[in-house]
């Protein structure tokens, strides 16, 4: 019943923008924080942003900080993920999740599938 679906995935080139969406429903979408992670081929899953249940607090990984601006509309059920001045490293799956506590406490257990964002010349 509980679903996350990420959407906003694409080609792009280096310096362009995406955004990313990921929208729940099948839970009470406004008690719980959510965050994006990342994985590339090969490499490990990556913390990208994280956002607290009322929007109050976001923190992201110092490799897009500047760059990706997390937000989320909580009417809407829908958490976003604006990327800008992309680069190729930000190529990956993206993965959106929801954490176990209306902070960003780290412990996740429910996962979108992905959307792939890709960046390349």
């Amino acid at each position: 019943q509980l679903q996350l679906v990420e959407s906003g995935g694409g080609l792009v080139q280096p310096g362009g923008s995406l955004r990313l969406s990921c929208a729940a429903s099948g839970f009470t979408f406004r008690y719980y924080a959510i965050a994006w992670f990342r994985q590339a081929p090969g490499k490990e899953r990556e913390g990208v942003s994280c956002i607290s249940s009322s929007g109050g607090s976001t923190n992201y990984a110092d490799s897009v900080k500047g760059r990706f601006t997390i937000s989320r509309d909580n009417a809407k059920n829908t958490v976003y993920l604006q990327m800008n001045s992309l680069k190729p490293e930000d190529t990956a799956a993206y993965y959106c999740a929801r954490d176990r506590s209306s902070i960003c406490s780290g412990i996740y257990g429910s996962w979108g599938q992905g959307t792939q964002v890709t960046v390349s010349s």
